[in-house]
């Protein structure tokens, strides 16, 4: 089986209308650059803002696989999301794929990262403020007044593709930086139509090599990368 991974990337982007129903992920001031809040507490630190919509789409889509998951119909794997730089002509340049489970590591245990949304930003949904997640661990990378210890590899470079100076008390992006979520049914067809219905651990693993054949100077993700950038074979 084979496919061009372009052509592969801007069906799926259009089938599931990425660029028209994503955000902005970032809080923008009137300066232009992101905003940042403080955690406020004995243990101040300062950390880039989510913008609003991007924290609705979030609550939004996260409240879908929670009615899902009361009613017993399992109809949903859990949350897909795309961190992307929009470009002309509508082309979504990747820059990060993940998912969010509907199931915790405990059989029967509704996930963590997916409670108490609307009041509890320290998970949410692999977004959240605390360390360990991708907006504290991106802000300890961006914004001084983070222990050095919290500054790791991995969301260095974020900071540096992201924005225009690291450290900066007044980060400022490159470029606009979109977001896109959806709650994904477990029989949805994914990327790769000939593989029919695409369960979510398989969708996101399908997404990064996809999206690293296609755009390999942009993909921020390191797990699950196409070795062979130019094509992608499945036999």
């Amino acid at each position: 089986m084979t496919g061009n991974p372009k052509e592969l990337w801007r069906s799926f982007c259009a089938a599931q209308l990425v660029a028209a129903d994503s955000v902005g992920l970032f809080k923008i001031e009137p300066n232009g650059g992101v905003a940042v809040q403080s955690t406020g507490g004995r243990r101040n630190r300062p950390l880039l803002q989510r913008s609003p919509q991007m924290e609705t789409a979030i609550i939004r889509e996260a409240g879908k696989l929670w009615v899902d998951w009361n009613a017993g119909t399992r109809r949903y794997d859990g949350l897909i999301y795309l961190m992307f730089w929009p470009d002309t002509d509508q082309e979504v340049v990747p820059l990060y794929v993940g998912k969010a489970e509907t199931a915790g590591r405990s059989d029967g245990v509704f996930s963590a990262n997916l409670v108490n949304l609307e009041r509890d930003r320290s998970k949410f949904a692999r977004w959240g403020d605390g360390y360990a997640y991708h907006i504290g661990d991106l802000s300890a990378c961006v914004l001084p007044g983070h222990p050095p210890e919290k500054k790791t590899a991995k969301y260095n470079s974020w900071a540096s593709r992201l924005f225009k100076e690291v450290p900066s008390e007044c980060p400022c992006l490159k470029r606009e930086v979109r977001f896109w979520v959806k709650a994904w049914p477990r029989d949805a067809v994914g990327i790769w139509p000939e593989f029919g219905p695409t369960r979510l651990p398989f969708l996101e693993y399908l997404m990064i090599g996809v999206s690293s054949a296609a755009f390999p100077d942009t993909l921020l993700n390191r797990e699950g990368q196409n070795r062979d950038r130019g094509r992608i074979d499945e036999t």
